[in-house]
């Protein structure tokens, strides 16, 4: 079981995101019972709270429900447990590093590093926009998991 853990700061917006986008993507490919995914934040602002209400709105429109996902905060054990940690943006991609155990900090990188049309870029912050960030975020995110599939398809062929 390959086990994929996608971050952002509050865990509202895009982690859970692209936790319900991958968990739909892997479905459709028929590789679910593959892979493991979930979701977390650095911060602890909005613990046992379910995704943002736009981003949930967003996401339905794509027919990615989202309403069963609940925030939680990235722990120590994530690093251990999770064979990718994904995250949306520099600054988190920092945190992370910063508070991971020793030799496991490379384990963390961002999720854009395996889209085909965003590659180096990051996934920005919706929060304080207007729809069309989530609409943006949705976009990246896809086009990510869709790559993310791929590598991750060619892992599992191979054993």
């Amino acid at each position: 079981m390959i086990k994929v853990l996608f971050v952002c700061m509050g865990n509202i917006c895009r982690s859970p995101t692209a936790e319900g986008v991958f968990r739909d993507v892997l479905t459709k490919a028929g590789m679910d019972a593959h892979v493991q995914v979930d979701s977390a934040g650095t911060h602890a602002y909005h613990v046992g709270e379910g995704p943002d209400a736009r981003s949930q709105e967003a996401a339905q429109k794509r027919g990615i429900d989202l309403s069963g996902i609940r925030a939680r905060q990235l722990q120590e054990e994530d690093f251990f447990r999770f064979d990718y940690i994904l995250v949306m943006d520099q600054r988190n991609l920092r945190d992370l590093r910063q508070i991971a155990p020793l030799n496991l900090a490379d384990k963390a990188e961002l999720l854009l590093n395996f889209s085909s049309n965003y590659s180096g870029q990051e996934v920005p912050d919706p929060y304080y926009g207007g729809e069309s960030g989530f609409e943006q975020v949705l976009d990246r995110i896809e086009d990510a998991a869709q790559g993310l599939l791929l590598h991750l398809q060619m892992q599992v062929d191979k054993n």
